[in-house]
């Protein structure tokens, strides 16, 4: 990759700059693409934008920024998208300062902004070459997200289309899912709620889900699958409670759609369980009332205590084959089991060794 180092004043850098939302924004008199597809949307929290204007205001250096010239002249920014975005925003007005937007400052302090050097390397190189660089220089600050990356490598119709309904601010996707409470965690921004509903329609195979679909016109596919998922989820389990937003749905969905669920007995064992103290992963019950696995509810664990008591009392003899050992060689057992109604009380342990503990849990 050829790279070579340009100063750029602000003010040609603003200068023709445009938010299309959607279309895009563009700067440099119209031959500077911000935010081509690959990048990711404006994450940069307020202090973190109102840093860039003060270090240009004091005329310290910021960090060198990347532009990929191509063959018609034009340049699509490699890195430096936070930067450059809040310097735009300011000067065109988006915001304030302490009180102070661009247009309330005096002509020089608004001059010495428009005067400040840009440090821009040119890059031209093949697009695995960007996008092997793109990787690279973005180790630090805003750390990129797997999904980010993956959207730099698998640009394309389908991906534009999927970013409008999965990675925007107020996208159909976050409203959908938080419409009558949250179902997803995440930001639609960071492109957590795209890599969700790619993993959960194609079991995880995010990458080969959109090496597979890069060329689609549309995302519609994907689309209507995550509303489906959502549709399923709000009619058999009726009554939100905040522990939803961690649950795999798509997982459960994928499993469960076409069975017959009683919504209404669900949700009487799903308010006993809530209540079950024993239940430490309360997330966990969604799948549980699904597929019967413990795992799910990592039951609470017999403390030293108990398991102390109950060594003593059993003299250090397995309850399963009589035979002796130390406590550090045995593991604390509920008697009654749990799903059964025992619960996890002194009384209801039993020390087993860990051949025969590990032996009834396998059965």
């Amino acid at each position: 990759m050829k790279i070579n180092l340009n100063k750029i004043l602000v003010r040609e850098v603003f200068a023709g700059y445009k938010d299309s939302a959607e279309e895009g924004v563009v700067a440099f008199g119209g031959k500077l693409d911000i935010r081509p597809k690959y990048q990711r949307e404006f994450v940069y929290k307020p202090e973190q934008r109102d840093a860039v204007i003060n270090t240009v205001q004091h005329k310290f250096p910021l960090n060198i920024m990347y532009w990929i010239e191509n063959s018609a002249g034009k340049y699509e920014l490699l890195d430096g998208q936070q930067r450059t975005l809040s310097i735009c925003q300011y000067v065109n007005g988006d915001y304030s300062i302490n009180d102070h937007y661009f247009h309330n400052l005096t002509k020089e302090e608004k001059e010495q902004i428009l005067n400040y050097e840009l440090m821009i390397y040119f890059c031209d190189g093949t697009d695995k070459e960007r996008i092997e660089w793109f990787e690279v220089i973005n180790t630090a600050g805003e750390k990129l997200t797997p999904q980010e990356l993956l959207n730099a490598v698998y640009t394309g119709p389908w991906l534009s289309d999927a970013k409008i309904k999965f990675s925007k601010t107020g996208c159909a996707a976050y409203h959908l899912a938080n419409d009558g409470g949250a179902l997803l965690s995440g930001s639609p921004i960071r492109q957590e709620y795209l890599e969700t509903s790619i993993s959960w329609i194609n079991n995880g195979g995010v990458a080969g889900y959109m090496a597979k679909h890069q060329d689609d016109k549309n995302a519609d596919k994907l689309w209507n699958y995550f509303q489906d998922v959502i549709a399923w989820v709000r009619a058999n389990f009726s009554n939100y409670r905040r522990e939803m937003s961690t649950v795999q749905w798509g997982e459960l969905y994928n499993e469960f759609k076409d069975k017959k669920l009683n919504a209404s007995k669900l949700e009487t064992e799903i308010k006993k369980l809530m209540q079950d103290e024993d239940v430490s992963k309360k997330s966990g019950i969604y799948p549980y009332v699904l597929t019967r696995q413990e795992r799910y509810l990592s039951i609470r664990a017999f403390t030293e205590k108990m398991k102390r008591e109950a060594y003593e009392r059993q003299r250090g003899i397995c309850k399963k084959c009589k035979k002796h050992f130390e406590i550090e060689e045995m593991e604390a057992d509920h008697i009654t089991p749990w799903h059964e109604g025992g619960k996890t009380i002194s009384e209801n342990c039993q020390m087993l060794c860990k051949l025969d503990n590990r032996t009834k849990s396998d059965k």
